[in-house]
């Protein structure tokens, strides 16, 4: 056997280093993934508890296709068909995302598809699970209403935010987002609730369809607010290294994101110093600080939120 030569070997070597660590990557990748299971159930649970405790009990109707599922369960109690107090709008809700799940598998990468699934699947069984009360929780009609609204936004936003959806028109909204690069699930979930709000005028009084348009808006700010990869983010960074490339390689690379350097001064002090201008979703900071920290632990950054950002802008949502 001949012996291969010293370059190739060190190749080899590198090769299987490589290789090795990819593995490890997705071994971390894949059990990162399967912690936000658990987090998914809990979101919603949350979702179910609002829905069923605070919003049923006033006979409001949710947004979306939940509303539209609440709907036909109502239609078909009018036409005379019992269910024995089972609570089939889950169901109904299933069998409406059916559609938007078919068309997100098409677009959307597969690990997102596989927790919406699970995500539709456990707020449909939980819907049925979670009693409805016969009474308000609360004495006040608004106060249910806006309370109803923050805890369900609050368990669609941990959804979300755990890189699934809950389906229904978030799904077409997250779609929307990514094709245009602007606005926010909660903002097209909202544009749809009023469309479906004012449908509703026709067949329900006036006072039902403002305290669900009611519920429908708060239900959107909690949304928005916890889902932290649609908060997008300036991140400035001054520092003082000499060699930042090992730091531009490992942001961009690890987050895929670009940087704008500029060189400067300090006043007081006349040392050189650089500083990056970096714009990611609220979800990648911690990320993108704990790279910085590792290079420069003296660092000076500064974080702005929620800055409007029209351009060539990655929205990262899943």
């Amino acid at each position: 056997m001949k012996n291969l030569p010293e370059k190739t070997i060190e190749e080899l070597v590198v090769q299987e280093e490589e290789k090795i660590a990819r593995n490890d990557q997705g071994t971390k990748a894949a059990k990162k993934e399967s912690l936000k299971f658990p987090i998914i159930l809990l979101g919603a649970l949350i979702y179910s508890v609002g829905l069923n405790c605070f919003l049923r009990p006033l006979h409001l109707y949710s947004g979306g296709f939940m509303g539209f599922a609440q709907l036909f369960e109502e239609l078909l109690k009018r036409a005379g068909i019992s269910f024995g107090g089972f609570n089939i709008s889950g169901i109904f809700y299933y069998l409406l995302n059916v559609p938007g799940l078919v068309i997100a598998a098409k677009k959307m990468r597969k690990r997102f598809i596989i927790k919406t699934v699970f995500a539709v699947t456990s707020v449909t069984i939980l819907l049925s699970l979670v009693p409805i009360p016969d009474t308000l929780v609360l004495e006040d009609r608004i106060s249910n209403t806006i309370v109803a609204g923050l805890i369900c936004g609050a368990g669609i936003g941990i959804i979300l935010w755990m890189g699934a959806c809950d389906g229904g028109m978030n799904i077409i909204g997250m779609l929307i987002i990514m094709m245009k690069g602007k606005g926010s699930v909660g903002q097209v979930s909202l544009i749809t609730n009023i469309i479906l709000y004012t449908i509703m005028l026709f067949l329900f009084d006036v006072p039902t369809v403002i305290y669900s348009l009611m519920y429908s808006v708060f239900n959107s700010i909690a949304a928005d607010k916890i889902h932290t990869q649609n908060i997008s983010t300036q991140v400035t960074v001054i520092t003082k290294l000499e060699d930042t490339k090992p730091m531009e390689v490992e942001v961009m690379g690890r987050l895929n994101r670009g940087m704008t350097e500029i060189n400067a001064s300090g006043i007081f002090t006349g040392d050189p110093v650089k500083i990056f201008f970096i714009y990611v979703s609220k979800y990648e900071t911690s990320r993108l600080k704990a790279i910085i920290r590792s290079y420069d632990p003296h660092a000076f950054i500064v974080e702005n939120e929620g800055v409007h950002i029209d351009g060539n802008f990655l929205r990262k949502l899943t």
